[in-house]
């Protein structure tokens, strides 16, 4: 009996180093922007960014309101998130509908460059989750926010729609 409880202390302490080396990648910077719905769907939630020690971001997606099984397309838009057909800046992991969630390890654009967390608080740029990643559902955005720089304007300028993306 006291060899089962051994077994299972260690076990437990491994578990709990295992926790703390995963939240040793991170510096505690972190930066919450809030998704809106963009559609007739009632899908919301936020969007954080986590500073990791090398520089880099782990970006999290939380939406409530999804439902399926489907996996639903998330961009990170140039420029303000009422802009139509604004280029895309870099394609996160999708969300997974069941579970509402997104998570994605960022270290590099679409065009190759390198950007770190304190260059995507600078961008100006915003995030939209699409309903699907082709077909008409291309062009429902379940979800959006403005994020760095963008999300800093839009605060002054008190925007509030949200323009359709560019369907290449």
């Amino acid at each position: 009996m006291k060899r089962v409880m051994w077994i299972v202390w260690m076990g437990l302490i491994t578990l709990a180093c295992q926790e703390s080396e995963n939240t040793s990648d991170f510096t505690g910077n972190e930066m919450t922007y809030a998704l809106r719905p963009g559609s007739e769907y009632e899908i919301s939630g936020t969007v954080v960014f986590k500073e990791r020690r090398d520089g880099t971001t782990t970006i999290v997606v939380n939406l409530t309101g999804t439902d399926g099984s489907d996996r639903l397309p998330v961009h990170v838009h140039l420029g303000d998130v009422s802009q139509a057909d604004v280029e895309v800046a870099v394609l996160l992991n999708p969300v997974d509908a069941r579970t509402g969630k997104s998570e994605t390890w960022l270290t590099r654009l679409a065009n190759e460059t390198e950007v770190t967390y304190a260059g995507l608080l600078q961008l100006e740029a915003c995030i939209k989750i699409h309903l699907a990643d082709t077909g008409p559902g291309r062009d429902v955005v379940l979800a959006a926010g403005n994020i760095g720089e963008s999300f800093n304007k839009s605060i002054a300028s008190g925007r509030t729609a949200i323009g359709v993306c560019k369907s290449e």
